[in-house]
C-alpha cells in the first residue's frame, strides 16, 4: 500500500467503506501498538491506546486534510492518545516484562545460556534507560531508533520544528549514555 493508497482508503472510509478502514487498521495496527508499548511499558495499555487511536481516527476521517503522509497522521493520533494516557494515569513507564524479553530472545535459543542471560541483562538496562527519559525525549528516540522515521516525519508527529527533534534526540541519546554508564560502569560502554 502506497501513501496515496492510504489517503484514498481514508477518503473511502470517511464515506462508510469499512473494508477500506480495516485495511488501514491492518497496515498500522502493529506499528502503533509497538509505539504505544514502548512509550508506556505495558502491552495491555498499548493495546487499549491503539484501539482508542483508531476509534478517534475513524471519527475524524471526514475532517482530515492531506497535508502530510497518512502514517504521520496515524502516529500523531497515537502520540496524543499515549500522552493523554500518561497524563491521566500519572504513571511512569514500567520496566518491560520478562516474559516479552524471554520470547524475543527465544529465537536465539541455541546460544549459550550465559550469553543469553547477558543479552537479557543488557536489554533490561537499555529498556530501563529509555523508560527513565522524559516523555518528549523518549518519544523522539523511539520514533527514530525503533520506528526508523526521518526527522521531518518525527517533527510532524511531535508538532515541533526539525531542529527541536534533533536536539531532543541528541539529549535523549546523551541521557541514555549517562544512564548506562552509571548502571553498567564506564568500562562497559
Amino acid at each position: 500500500m502506497t501513501p496515496d493508497e492510504d489517503w484514498s482508503r481514508a477518503r473511502r472510509a470517511a464515506k462508510g467503506d469499512m473494508d477500506a478502514f480495516a485495511a488501514l487498521v491492518n497496515r498500522y495496527q502493529r506499528p502503533v501498538i509497538q509505539f504505544c508499548y514502548r512509550m508506556t511499558g505495558s502491552m495491555v495499555d498499548a493495546e487499549d491506546i491503539a484501539q482508542e487511536t483508531f476509534v478517534n481516527l475513524y471519527r475524524s476521517l471526514d475532517r482530515l486534510r492531506q497535508e502530510s503522509a497518512f502514517s504521520t497522521v496515524v502516529f500523531c493520533y497515537a502520540r496524543n492518545a499515549t500522552l493523554n494516557h500518561l497524563r491521566n494515569t500519572g504513571r511512569r513507564r514500567r520496566w518491560l516484562d520478562a516474559f516479552r524479553r524471554e520470547n524475543d530472545a527465544s529465537a536465539a535459543g541455541w546460544e549459550r545460556p550465559d550469553r543469553r542471560a547477558q543479552a537479557k541483562d543488557i536489554a533490561t538496562m537499555l529498556d530501563a534507560g529509555i523508560a527513565a527519559l522524559a516523555p518528549e525525549f523518549r518519544e523522539v528516540f523511539i520514533l527514530r531508533e525503533f520506528e526508523g522515521l526521518d526527522y521531518q516525519r518525527i517533527a510532524g508527529i511531535a508538532g515541533c520544528p526539525v531542529g527541536t527533534v534533533r536536539s531532543r534526540l541528541a539529549r535523549a541519546r546523551e541521557q541514555l549514555r549517562e544512564y548506562l554508564a552509571r548502571t553498567c560502569g564506564d568500562g562497559a560502554l
